[in-house]
């Protein structure tokens, strides 16, 4: 088989990316809770999977660049949480935390965005380019999707898994859609300026599902993408989960920025998850929070011996503020 390089190699990118980007899914994630459960049938074997329950989790630092990764909620020791379940390594598939995995999206994924009305919901001009992750696999990009499929989920879950889209720090927007083969309209599953105008980002997953969509980003850099994963229990009760994947787009973007950046859960009274530079050190390379928190503490103390001695007050009530590492 001849190898494409150069101009044709990006000719026949663009004739992807003008198809829809990839051969895609019927948008089961996509459906209402309320819904029939729909059926995904894939045009081959290459989403079939089936997860052992003993599979290992791996908390080393890694950059996952190339091969097929998934988000997916799981049980790890009674507690409901969200991992990266990573199928790149030739010596068989690991669990990942999200904090210990960075997924690079390097310029291979750079495609021109079609001349077509179609497309406009993207937001960015025809003919610019864009780092995609499309929905079928590309050898040379990372192929990122989600799945249900961990036997903790099968076992525990009643009918499916919401995934919600809480927050996206980056330098530019992410656009998430499935379209049906590239001749059905996109469906935006989430799209990071909804998120300003509080938006419904939830999709539904139904248990046992195994997806991939178009992630398009619109600049480089680094993204901070919280995901929360909520699911009711077949013994009625409701488990939610949040995580953040940090995301690397473009070869010029430090993976290890990424690994670094400080993350705050997103919610109406936290900020949103920032991208910047690591947690600041001393001199000799020490973080410098915990001096700073201990500070505060004494002086928190201080405050509250001098109040009790004036007898101003009998009970007090200490507002502590959360702190990440």
């Amino acid at each position: 088989m001849p190898v494409l390089k150069g101009p044709a190699l990006n000719r026949c990118r663009a004739v992807v990316l003008a198809a829809a980007l990839s051969l895609l899914l019927v948008p089961a994630a996509a459906a209402a809770p309320g819904d029939p459960a729909p059926t995904v049938p894939p045009d081959d074997g290459s989403l079939q999977q089936t997860i052992d329950p003993d599979q290992e989790v791996a908390t080393d630092d890694v950059v996952l660049e190339a091969g097929h990764v998934d988000l997916g909620p799981r049980e790890v020791d009674g507690a409901w949480t969200l991992m990266v379940h990573d199928d790149t390594r030739l010596a068989g598939s690991v669990w990942r935390p999200l904090e210990h995995a960075v997924i690079r999206v390097r310029d291979a994924a750079t495609q021109q965005v079609p001349d077509d009305p179609a497309y406009a919901f993207l937001g960015v001009p025809p003919g610019a380019g864009v780092h995609v992750v499309p929905q079928t696999q590309d050898p040379d990009v990372v192929w990122l999707g989600w799945n249900t499929q961990d036997p903790s989920v099968l076992d525990s879950v009643d009918r499916g898994v919401t995934l919600t889209l809480r927050g996206v720090d980056g330098p530019g927007h992410l656009v998430v859609y499935l379209q049906d083969g590239g001749f059905g309209e996109p469906d935006v599953l989430w799209d990071s300026r909804a998120l300003a105008a509080d938006e419904d980002q939830d999709l539904w997953v139904d248990v046992n599902t195994h997806t991939h969509a178009n992630w398009v980003f619109a600049e480089p850099g680094v993204y901070l993408v919280s995901i929360a994963a909520t699911a009711t229990l077949v013994d009625g009760t409701e488990q939610t989960a949040t995580g953040t994947l940090r995301i690397a787009v473009g070869d010029a973007t430090d993976p290890a920025q990424a690994l670094r950046a400080a993350v705050s859960a997103p919610g109406p009274d936290a900020p949103e998850p920032t991208a910047d530079d690591a947690d600041p050190v001393d001199g000799d390379g020490t973080p410098i929070w915990p001096w700073v928190v201990g500070g505060g503490a004494v002086v928190l103390v201080a405050v509250l011996l001098a109040a009790v001695a004036r007898g101003r007050r009998t009970r007090s009530r200490a507002l502590l503020d959360e702190v990440a590492p």
